[in-house]
Order: structure tokens, then C-alpha cells, then sequence
């Protein structure tokens, strides 16, 4: 039963001790069902709102048979409002109990903010968690805070990209004298990066260094990246390694499914753990004092939203999502009981459904409202596109592997950090 109405002042309601609240309470003016005390009577839904409105209309109807003795009932209530508001007056109700519009709209406002707070404070475990997916949270986030630093402060020594443009003598196999040699290096360009990446470092003495990749190099501009980028990849899957074997779930494991898990899931991880420095509004990857940006194609920004893998992070980004939501879906691309090479799939399996059902039961405790009804289902179909864009991401390095032999050196080193 409900004594403080958003559209009536919260002070106790004056009625005598015969007041008994056993049992169903019926509306003191027309006897239907009441759903508390309404200015001051208990009253149903309809009665409060007719009397709200009745009195801030300053209306005064007159009883259309004459009498102003209709019985008010559920039924004959619409019938004569002269007779009906009279009854509201006569049970006890209070014009002066109604609050205006404005302190309406506050109260609303107030009940919103108090049960966000609710949610928001909410202890992890209180319900709809069990202890021992409140402990498998706890055991993944303090493994990711252990294992990956957002601002990359230990990402040290990495090489930087060469400026093909700045008139360095371009490396002898880097030297294009054929059209045929041409149309290899725009395809390596295609299949390694369909997008361009431009480059910041800011020094510690507040210095910047900028790369921006050149409009059109025939292609081979992408392979003064590539050991920048294994640079980076190796940081990332050394992370991602230390992470697995802190989680007790994955140190059970055999020795050979631990390989076969994290050669199979390292690129998932890896995207998963980026995203979390994803800027979607500057198209930026932020770690840190390096800063990656995604340039402008001649499409404009639709064009780019082409482009897979960034399509992927804007789609992630988009959800909003907690640091356990984030860590849990990490946990359940490495327990993938499908990647080759794995033995103990139905241990694996079991797992990575403990690790999903957390994940829901999460969300459903943490997210009760109506907005995010769906999002478990989109966290699932996310991961399936990631696991998508893994496959293409191995396809084309074995293509680029297989096909273009004179990229041996460079390619074998960002190759063997994607593959273990």
C-alpha cells in the first residue's frame, strides 16, 4: 500500500483508528480497488485523478438529475461528477494535499534518481548472482587490472615507422620495377590494412611526432608500419597470455589445450582489449602516449563504417560496457571448445557456458532496465563477428605469407606473434 504519491504531498493521512489495513482496501468514494491514500483518503487510481483534476480546474459541476444524491459506484462514477466530487469531499479528500505541476515533475525526478542509486549501489552479490560467479568476476577483473595497462606506460622500445617520403633509399625488396610487382604491393596493402593509420607520439618533454601514411605509395607504404605493428602485437598477446594463466580455470587445463585456447583466441582478446581505448568520436585508439587514428577516405565516414574491423569497435563502443561485461566476454572467446587442437572439448565447453551464463545473469542483475533487455544477445552476436574477423585476420596473413615471398622477413615476425 502506497502512502506518498508523485502527485500528492507525503504527510501521514488523517483517518480514524477504524482505519484497519487487513485484507483488500476498497475506495472510500466509489468502492473499487484502492491503491493507497490519496489526499488524505483512500482511494482508487480513478477517484485521485478525478479529484487532481477536478480541483485544479476549479470545476463546479452541478448534478444533471437534480438531486446531488447520486449513488457513486464503480460503475455509475462517470455518470454525475457533481455527485461524484461531493463524495470525494465528504470521504475527506484535501484540496490543499495537491501538489502543482512543478513539485510533481520534481518528485518524478527524485524517485528516478533514488533508484538509479539503488541499482548503481547495489552490492555485486546481493541476488541473481551465485558466489561462485561473483568469485569467477572477481578472479577475471583482478587478472585483466593485473595484466593490461590503458595507458601503456610499459610499451617501451617499439620501432617506429620509417617516412618512405622523407628520401631514405627505399630497401632493395621494397623496390617495385614491374606492374605486376605494383598490383602485389596494392593487394598487400588491401589485405593487411583496407584502412590508413595514421600515427602520434607525444614525448615526455611534451614534444609530438606524427606518421600520416602517403596518399598513394603503390602499396608498400603499409610495410613501414608492419614492425611498428608487431611491436605492438607482441606487447598486447603478452598481456593477453599473462592473463590466461592467472585464471585458475585455464592453469587446470592441460598444457597443450592452454596453447591450442590462446593461439586460437589471442587476436579476439587482443580487439576486445583495444576497443576498451577506443575513442569512437576521434575514430583514435588512445594507449597512452601513442595515439592511432583511423584517416578519412575519399568515401567519408560511411565508407569507413565498411571497413570490418572498425565497423566491430563501433559496435562494441556503442553498448557502453561494464569492465566485468568486458572481461567476461574475453573469458568466453578464449574458452572456445571449437579451436583446432583442443582435447578436453567438453571441459572447455562446460566453462565457457559458466563464463556465458554469468555473463547473463550480470547483466539481468546490473542492467534491469528496459533498454538493456537485449544486450546479452548482442554481446553473443558480437563475438560471433569477432570470431569471423579472426579467420579473415589468419587468411590473410597465410595469403600474403603464401603469395608474396620477398615480404618473408616482416611478415614472419608479425605472423609468429599472431600464432604463438
Amino acid at each position: 500500500m502506497h502512502r506518498g504519491e508523485a502527485d500528492s504531498a507525503s504527510t501521514n493521512p488523517i483517518v480514524g483508528a477504524d482505519e484497519e489495513e487487513e485484507g483488500p482496501q476498497i475506495c472510500r468514494v466509489c468502492g473499487d480497488k484502492a491503491t493507497g491514500y490519496h489526499f488524505n483518503v483512500m482511494t482508487c487510481e480513478g477517484c485521485k485523478g478525478f479529484f487532481r483534476r477536478a480541483m485544479k480546474r476549479n470545476a463546479r459541476p452541478r448534478c444533471p438529475f437534480r438531486k446531488g444524491t447520486c449513488e457513486i459506484t464503480q460503475k455509475t462514477r462517470r455518470q454525475c461528477q457533481a455527485c461524484r466530487l461531493r463524495k470525494c469531499l465528504e470521504s475527506g479528500m484535501r484540496k490543499e494535499m495537491i501538489m502543482s505541476d512543478a513539485a510533481v515533475e520534481q518528485r518524478r525526478a527524485l524517485i528516478r534518481r533514488k533508484k538509479r542509486e539503488r541499482i548503481e549501489t547495489r552490492p555485486l552479490g546481493a541476488k541473481g548472482l551465485t558466489e561462485e560467479q561473483q568469485m569467477m568476476i572477481r578472479e577475471l577483473t583482478t587478472a585483466q587490472m593485473n595484466t593490461f595497462d590503458s595507458t601503456f606506460v610499459h610499451f617501451k622500445n617499439f620501432r617506429l615507422p620509417d617516412v618512405l617520403s622523407s628520401g631514405r633509399q627505399i630497401p632493395e625488396p621494397l623496390q617495385i620495377q614491374s606492374r605486376e610487382e605494383a598490383a602485389k604491393w596494392r593487394k598487400i596493402r588491401e589485405d593487411l590494412c583496407s584502412m590508413k593509420l595514421s600515427l602520434q607520439l607525444r614525448g615526455e618533454d611534451g614534444s609530438v611526432w606524427n606518421y600520416k601514411p602517403p596518399a598513394d605509395n603503390g602499396g608498400k607504404e603499409i610495410f613501414s608500419l608492419l614492425p611498428h605493428i608487431a611491436d605492438v602485437s607482441t606487447y598486447m598477446f603478452k598481456g593477453i597470455i599473462n592473463f590466461a594463466k592467472v585464471i585458475s580455470y585455464f592453469r587446470d587445463l592441460p598444457i597443450e589445450d592452454q596453447i591450442s585456447l590462446l593461439k586460437g583466441a589471442a587476436f579476439e582478446l587482443c580487439q576486445l582489449r583495444f576497443n576498451t581505448v577506443f575513442n569512437a568520436e576521434t575514430r583514435t585508439w588512445e594507449c597512452g602516449r601513442l595515439s592511432y587514428c583511423v584517416e578519412d577516405p575519399a568515401g567519408g565516414f560511411q565508407q569507413l563504417l565498411l571497413e570490418p574491423v572498425l565497423k566491430f569497435h563501433y559496435m562494441l563502443k556503442k553498448l557502453q560496457l561494464h569492465k566485468e561485461e568486458y572481461v567476461l566476454m574475453q573469458a568466453i572467446s578464449l574458452f572456445s571448445p571449437d579451436r583446432p587442437g583442443v582435447v578436453q572439448r567438453l571441459v572447455v565447453d562446460q566453462l565457457q557456458e559458466q563464463f556465458a551464463m554469468t555473463l547473463k545473469a550480470y547483466i539481468e542483475f546490473n542492467r534491469p532496465q528496459p533498454a538493456h533487455r537485449f544486450l546479452f544477445l548482442k554481446i553473443m552476436a558480437i563475438l560471433t563477428e569477432l570470431r569471423s574477423l579472426s579467420a579473415e585476420h589468419t587468411q590473410q596473413l597465410l595469403r600474403i605469407h603464401d603469395v608474396h615471398p620477398f615480404a618473408t622477413p616482416l611478415m614472419q615476425e608479425l605472423f609468429s606473434t599472431t600464432n604463438g
